[in-house]
C-alpha cells in the first residue's frame, strides 16, 4: 500500500468513525437483489408472455428502464457489503484495490442480471442489448461504492428504494387518486389529472428519498460516535435517488437506444408514447433529484443550534487589520529612550553643575 492511499484511509477512518454492522450491508443488498429479480422476472414473464414480435419489442422497451434503475441500485448495494466484509477486523484497502473490487463486484451481478435477458432468445440482437445495458447499470453502480464516503451511498440506496416503494404504492391507488385531481369523462381532464398524478408522485417521491437518506446518515452517526458529515454530504444524499434516476434514464436512451428505436418503428402511435415516456422519466428523476436535495438540507438544518449554524454557514470574520502606526509617535518614543547627553542637557552659555562645585579664584585688582 503506498502512503497516499495509508493517508487517505486514515482520513477515512477519521471521518467514517468506525466501520458498519455487515448485517446492515447484507440486509440492503438482500433488498436490492429482491428488488432487481423481482424488475427481470417480471419483464422476463412479460416478453416471454406477447404472441407477436412487434409486442414483444414493445414490452422489452416498457421493461427496461425498470430493470436498469433496479441494477443501479443492486450494484451499489452488493458491493458495499463485499467491501464491509472485506474491511471487518481493521483491514483497510488501498483506494484503488477498493475500487476495484467494488467495480468487479457491480460487473459481477450486473452479469447475472443480463444472462436472465439474454436466454429468453439467443438470436438476434434485440436482448443482448438490454443485457448489455443491465449489465452497465450495475457496474456503475458498483463503481459509486468504491468512493470514499460509503455512508453517504448507503444512504442513497436506501433513498432509491424508498422512491420505489412510494411509486409503487402510488400506482397501485392510481384509479382512486385520480379521481381527486380532476380525472373526468373527458380527454383533457384526465390528461390534466394524469399530469398532476406525476408531479405528486414526483414530490412524494423525492421527500421520502431525501427524509430516509437522512435517518440513515444520523442514525450511522449515533452508532459510531464519530464526527458528522458536512452538511452538503446530506444534501447529496437527499439528491443521490434523483440522480440515480437520471442516470438509469441516461443509460436507456445511449446503451439501449437501439431497442427505443425499434419500438417507436412498430407505429406511430407507439413512437409517441415512447419519446412521451422517456420525457416523462427524465422530468421525474429532475424533479426527485431537487425536491430530495432541498428537503434533505432543511432537515439537516433543524438540527444545527445557533451556534453551530453560525460556525457552519456564516463566513470567518476576518482578522482585525493593525493599527496604522504613526510617525510622530515612533519618533517621540525614540527621543524618550535615547540616553541624555550631559553635553546637551544644559542650555548654552552656562557652565556645567560639576564646575559649579569648584573653589573660585578672584583675581586681584592691582592699582597702578
Amino acid at each position: 500500500m503506498s502512503e497516499a492511499d495509508s493517508e487517505v484511509n486514515a482520513a477515512q477512518s477519521a471521518q467514517d468513525g468506525a466501520e458498519e454492522a455487515p448485517s446492515r450491508g447484507v440486509l440492503l443488498a438482500a433488498v436490492g437483489i429482491v428488488w432487481t429479480a423481482t424488475m427481470l422476472w417480471s419483464a422476463r414473464a412479460t416478453i416471454t408472455g406477447r404472441a407477436s414480435a412487434e409486442m414483444e419489442v414493445t414490452s422489452t422497451a416498457y421493461a427496461m428502464p425498470g430493470a436498469v434503475s433496479a441494477s443501479l441500485v443492486t450494484g451499489a448495494a452488493v458491493a458495499l457489503a463485499v467491501l464491509a466484509f472485506l474491511t471487518r477486523g481493521g483491514r483497510t484497502p488501498g483506494v484503488t484495490v477498493r475500487f476495484i473490487i467494488a467495480t468487479g463486484t457491480g460487473l459481477a451481478v450486473g452479469l447475472l442480471g443480463a444472462l436472465s435477458i439474454i436466454t429468453i432468445n439467443t438470436e438476434g440482437w434485440l436482448y443482448a442489448v438490454v443485457g448489455g445495458t443491465v449489465a452497465a447499470a450495475a457496474t456503475i453502480g458498483g463503481a459509486l461504492a468504491g468512493f470514499r464516503y460509503r455512508r453517504v451511498t448507503a444512504a442513497v440506496c436506501w433513498g432509491a428504494v424508498a422512491v420505489f416503494v412510494v411509486g409503487f404504492v402510488l400506482n397501485v391507488l392510481q384509479d382512486m387518486l385520480l379521481p381527486a385531481l380532476g380525472s373526468g369523462d373527458s380527454a383533457a381532464s384526465r390528461t390534466s389529472a394524469a399530469g398532476w398524478f406525476g408531479l405528486v408522485q414526483s414530490v412524494l417521491s423525492g421527500v421520502a428519498g431525501a427524509l430516509v437518506a437522512y435517518r440513515v446518515l444520523r442514525r450511522a452517526r449515533r452508532r459510531t460516535a464519530g464526527p458528522d458529515l458536512p452538511w452538503p454530504l446530506y444534501a447529496l444524499a437527499g439528491a443521490g435517488p434523483g440522480l440515480l434516476l437520471v442516470i438509469g434514464e441516461g443509460l436507456t436512451r445511449t446503451a439501449g437506444s437501439r431497442v427505443l428505436e425499434l419500438a417507436g418503428k412498430v407505429s406511430e402511435l407507439e413512437l409517441t408514447v415512447q419519446q412521451m415516456l422517456s420525457g416523462s422519466r427524465l422530468n421525474n428523476g429532475l424533479i426527485v433529484l431537487f425536491v430530495g436535495a432541498f428537503a434533505a438540507i432543511i432537515a439537516v438544518g433543524r438540527t444545527l443550534g445557533p451556534a453551530t449554524a453560525a460556525a457552519e454557514l456564516a463566513p470567518a470574520s476576518p482578522a482585525a487589520a493593525p493599527r496604522q502606526a504613526d510617525p510622530d509617535e515612533i519618533e517621540r518614543a525614540a527621543r524618550d529612550e535615547r540616553p541624555a547627553d550631559p553635553d546637551e542637557s544644559e542650555p548654552a552659555g552656562s557652565e556645567p553643575a560639576a564646575r559649579a562645585d569648584e573653589p573660585q579664584t578672584v583675581p586681584s585688582r592691582h592699582d597702578d
